[in-house]
């Protein structure tokens, strides 16, 4: 016999129901109207809440398909600042203006230094991007070039965001894209299984710390590329691992670029990582550095003293010193040209998207021993290797973490590159540029919305007309997650009908690529 709340998550997985609905109460302010509604958990993994993973995956393919192939340039225009973020900024210049003249009299400025923290704060809940100053002055570094790479052409870098458009001899005009596969370097040969043939000779450090700085390693060929082009290159890009466990991205870039070209760029692109060194072993085991509740700092536990923050550490770095590491991309690649509409267009977004609803550890599972132990060293690599300045690791190293705190200690940094379903690999799973569809993924949303709403001839809500707030356990109109998921298997199904009953009214429209109504 089946179990019934099983019967209840299968119909809600088969309507594409949320199941894990959030209740929220809703209150009209007009009338003072109060009800109860359930809105989808949207979370993006297929193992917490499969629909809702889906959901997500088809949007983001939504998104991938409507700025691959844009003939035109997308339209960015911000909103004009309302007045309260005007005050809020006025407010900011004022204090810096006050904090100023204090420094250049040498009296202390600790209070007003707390209050522009504060307003800095406050001018990001207003909803303005970016920050008036920086944190903390920026630390330079020489920008020479290495010797053991190639030097790279660079031009000045124009508005465009789209392709060229070519003309075939019958006169037949057409714009096409590239789609770009970049890998990580050898470590050691592997096996069809993606295991290595000499696990002894596997370069395991140098996997985990190419692992942990992929993202920027693909920042820089962004910017390099773009360089080399001479226009501002839109892309939309999606991290996964190789079965050997090494990241490697697929791009999606509007425009064309020859391979020669595109294997000139990456054998021009490298980052640097101007860390401390980790190649002495300070602290292990019991002996470790002990956290001072009067300074606020990390002691040496056998003579006291304070250990070097880390500003530091980085200012020891001299000019004839060796980055930590330096990361870059294989010399393998593939890059092809894809057309808009095409049978390879689908094929490809289909790449992008695959394995966004699971970690990044969990896309290839360990179906043997060999590929379990790799696993295990890579996690074991991983493990004592700091994933970023506030790494709880530097201090096996002599060194204080960045905005150190107590309970600190090495091997146990709560990091997600350390975590086995991560890979070392933190980062976002999505890279998009700005302009690569003129949307955000929220206004891709927010099109869906509009569109379901127009087939159902359901009228225009205002959000400003309502509250909400969310239903506690302890709320006389909670509804255990039993009922919830009971309402929304009913709701889906209704809706699916009046759906389907629009469709046959209306043959024109056609349901939008980001698959069932939401």
């Amino acid at each position: 016999m089946p179990l019934a709340r099983t019967v209840v998550k299968d119909l809600a997985a088969e309507h594409g129901a949320c199941q894990r609905p959030v209740q929220l109460r809703r209150t009209n302010i007009d009338t003072g109207h109060i009800e109860q509604v359930l809105i989808p958990c949207g979370h993006t993994l297929a193992a917490v809440c499969p629909p809702c993973a889906e959901r997500a995956r088809l949007l983001r393919a939504a998104q991938c398909r409507e700025g691959w192939h844009l003939d035109r340039e997308p339209v960015i225009e911000p909103d004009p600042a309302t007045a309260e973020q005007q005050a809020t900024v006025t407010d900011r210049a004022e204090v810096q203006a006050d904090r100023d003249a204090l420094a250049a009299e040498g009296l202390d400025t600790a209070e007003l230094d707390e209050r522009i923290g504060e307003l800095d704060q406050q001018i990001t809940d207003a909803g303005i991007r970016g920050n008036v100053l920086p944190a903390r002055p920026r630390r330079h570094r020489s920008t020479k070039r290495r010797q053991d790479a190639a030097q790279l052409p660079r031009r000045p870098v124009s508005a465009r965001t789209v392709g060229k458009t070519y003309t075939a001899p019958d006169g037949t005009t057409f714009r096409p894209s590239l789609f770009v596969t970049l890998t990580c370097p050898s470590y050691g040969k592997v096996t069809s299984d993606g295991t290595p043939v000499n696990s002894d000779g596997y370069d395991y450090p140098r996997a985990a710390r190419d692992a942990l700085h992929f993202a920027a390693l693909f920042d820089r060929f962004v910017q390099n590329l773009r360089r080399f082009t001479g226009y501002d290159l839109q892309y939309f890009a999606a991290i996964e691992p190789q079965r050997r466990l090494a990241p490697h991205v697929h791009i999606a870039i509007r425009g064309t670029i020859s391979r020669a070209e595109l294997r000139e760029v990456i054998a021009a692109t490298y980052h640097q990582v101007w860390w401390p060194s980790t190649q002495t072993v300070r602290y292990d085991g019991g002996q470790l550095p002990v956290w001072d509740e009067h300074t606020g700092t990390y002691l040496d536990p056998a003579t006291g003293e304070v250990l070097p923050t880390w500003d530091q550490a980085l200012d020891a770095i001299g000019e004839e010193d060796e980055p930590l590491h330096v990361a870059r991309f294989g010399d393998r690649f593939d890059a092809q040209g894809v057309l808009a509409g095409s049978t390879d267009a689908s094929r490809c977004i289909g790449y992008l998207t695959k394995y966004l609803t699971k970690h990044v550890g969990d896309c290839h599972q360990a179906a043997t021993d060999a590929q379990a132990a790799h696993a295990g060293r890579l996690a074991d690599a991983l493990r004592y290797e700091p994933c970023s300045p506030t790494c709880a690791n530097w201090l096996r190293y002599g060194i204080q973490p960045k905005n150190p705190r107590p309970n600190l200690r090495p091997g146990c940094c709560k990091g997600k590159a350390h975590r086995r379903e991560y890979l070392g690999y933190a980062g976002r799973r999505v890279l998009v540029s700005r302009k690569w569809s003129g949307k955000t993924l929220a206004d891709h949303r927010a099109d869906r919305k509009t569109w379901l709403t127009d087939m159902l001839g359901l009228p225009a809500t205002d959000p400003s007309r309502y509250t909400w707030e969310p239903v506690k356990p302890g709320d006389p109109d909670h509804m255990p997650p039993g009922q919830r998921l009971l309402h929304v298997v009913a709701d889906r199904i209704q809706w699916q009908t009046a759906l389907d009953q629009a469709r046959r009214r209306a043959t024109g429209p056609e349901l939008p690529a980001t698959g069932r109504a939401a």
